[in-house]
C-alpha cells in the first residue's frame, strides 16, 4: 500500500488542516458566522456522495443521477435558504463529467461551492466488487492499482476541475470533501472480506484523502475530513452510516441518510 506515500499524504492531509487553522487563506479562514449565507448563491457539484446516493428519497427529475432530498447538500440549503441552490452533483460522476456536464451554474455571484470527486476515477466500483467477489489476494492487486492511480494520476484530474470551480466562481468559498473509512478493523464482522483487505481499503481511502486535500489546499480550497464524524459508524462497527453490499447494487458501500445528515452534514456545515 506503499506505505511512505501514505505518509506523505497524512502529512499533506495535516498541512492543509493546519493552513484553515492558522488563517492562511482569507477565503478558508472565514467562518460560517461571518459570511451572509442568505446572500449566498451555493452550488453542489460531484459524484455518488455529494448526490445523496444510498440515502434514499431521490429527485425523480434528476434520473439515473439519483439526486437525494436527504444528501448533505439538500439538507444545508433546506436549513440556510441560499439565495439560489443549484444541485447538479451525479451518480458515477468522475472529475472529467464535472468539467463537462455540472459547471454551468458557477458564475462571478456564486459564494458557496461543495464537491466530492475522484472516487470513480480511481476505480471505486471495479476495485470493491473485486474485493466483495474474487478474495484476498485479487483485492490487494485491485487496491494497489487504484492508489498507484490515486498517486500518478488523480492530481492533475483534480487539479483541471479546481482551476475551472476559481474561473468560473472567482468569489467562491469552494468546500472539498474527502470519503469515510469504509470498515472499523477487529469489528463485527465475522464474514465476507478478510482483515488485511479491510485495512487495504482503508488505507486507500487514506490515500485519496491526502491527495485531495493537498490539491484542495493549493487551491486555496476548504478540505472537510469525514472520518471524524463517520467514526464507530463503518461497516462492521455495528451501528453502521454505510451500506454494505446493497439492492439496488449502485446504493453499495455508500452513506445512509444518517451518514449523510450525521456523518456528512455536521463537517460540511462547519466548513461552510
Amino acid at each position: 500500500m506503499r506505505l511512505s506515500r501514505v505518509a506523505k499524504a497524512t502529512s499533506a492531509l495535516f498541512a492543509a488542516m493546519a493552513l484553515v487553522l492558522t488563517g492562511a487563506s482569507a477565503a478558508t479562514a472565514a467562518t460560517a458566522a461571518e459570511r451572509p449565507l442568505a446572500a449566498t448563491g451555493y452550488v453542489a457539484l460531484g459524484d455518488s456522495y455529494s448526490a445523496g446516493v444510498g440515502a434514499g428519497s431521490y429527485d425523480s427529475a434528476s434520473g439515473s443521477c439519483k439526486r437525494s432530498t436527504k444528501a448533505y447538500a439538500a439538507l444545508w440549503a433546506a436549513a440556510n435558504s441560499p439565495s439560489s441552490f443549484d444541485f447538479t452533483a451525479c451518480s458515477g460522476a468522475k472529475t472529467g463529467d464535472v468539467l463537462n456536464g455540472q459547471l454551468a451554474p458557477l458564475s462571478s455571484s456564486t459564494g458557496l461551492v461543495s464537491i466530492s470527486v475522484g472516487g470513480n476515477d480511481a476505480g471505486f466500483t471495479d476495485t470493491m466488487t473485486t474485493c466483495a467477489l474474487q478474495g484476498e489476494s485479487a483485492c490487494l492487486a485491485a487496491v494497489s492499482k487504484a492508489v498507484g492511480y490515486i498517486d500518478d494520476t488523480l492530481p492533475g484530474q483534480l487539479d483541471g476541475v479546481y482551476g475551472a470551480i476559481s474561473e468560473k466562481a472567482p468569489s467562491a468559498h469552494v468546500v472539498v470533501l474527502g470519503y469515510p473509512h469504509f470498515y472499523k478493523l477487529d469489528g463485527s464482522c465475522s464474514v465476507g472480506l478478510s482483515e488485511k483487505s479491510r485495512a487495504a481499503i482503508n488505507g486507500a481511502a487514506d490515500e485519496i484523502n491526502g491527495v485531495i486535500a493537498q490539491r484542495a489546499a493549493d487551491h486555496g480550497f476548504t478540505f472537510a475530513d469525514v472520518n471524524s464524524t463517520f467514526a464507530g459508524h463503518e461497516l462492521c462497527s455495528g451501528s453502521p452510516w454505510l451500506h454494505s453490499v446493497t439492492v439496488p447494487i449502485d446504493e453499495s458501500y455508500h452513506p445512509t441518510a444518517a451518514g449523510q445528515s450525521d456523518g456528512y452534514l455536521p463537517v460540511f456545515r462547519s466548513a461552510a
